[in-house]
């Protein structure tokens, strides 16, 4: 079984029009709610092996705000320019080409952090069954700072298809107010 946890960047700060969107940084909002959902991945027993992670500012910041609640250290984290406002065919490809780390081992639990529309889109993509109500709430709106916890029944990411995946969860910031 390979688990992938998908994860928007926190909210982040329009003060600065100017700004190259890339550069953005997290808003107020977005500081307190990716702590917490970091915890609450913890509390659920949520730790990947990989962590792909788009190299933009606001999705970096995220990830450093969570990092600390998943616990022990996290074996690899990717920075990838690639993932920044990836189309979901882009990041499905990603994902289909991971390979066993320098010892041979599958990585069993991979997050990605990145950006909408596209990492929504890949969760439609992906989900073939689940929870119904959980399902819903994510083709209706995929928040910042949300995350979606899909379950395949594969050996190696290669072989991940579109439908194949279980929603397991769908959690949101607003749900642990």
């Amino acid at each position: 079984m390979l688990t992938l946890t998908l994860l928007r960047h926190a909210k982040s700060s329009w003060d600065a029009p100017k700004l190259d969107d890339y550069d953005r940084p997290l808003a107020k909002r977005g500081k307190k709610a990716a702590p917490e959902i970091g915890a609450a991945l913890a509390a659920m027993g949520l730790r990947p092996d990989v962590i792909l992670c788009s190299s933009a500012v606001r999705a970096r910041a995220t990830l450093d705000l969570v990092l600390p609640k998943l616990g022990a250290p996290v074996p690899r984290v990717i920075y990838d320019d690639g993932i920044y406002l990836a189309p979901p065919e882009t990041l499905l490809s990603r994902l289909l080409r991971l390979a066993p780390d320098e010892t041979g081992k599958v990585p069993r639990h991979v997050m990605l952090v990145g950006h909408n529309p596209g990492l929504e889109e890949l969760a439609v993509l992906l989900i073939g069954s689940g929870a119904l109500d959980d399902t819903a709430r994510l083709t209706e709106k995929f928040p910042t700072a949300g995350v979606a916890v899909i379950g395949f029944n594969a050996q190696s990411w290669a072989e991940i298809a579109p439908g194949a995946g279980r929603l397991e969860h769908f959690l949101t910031p607003k749900q642990l107010t």
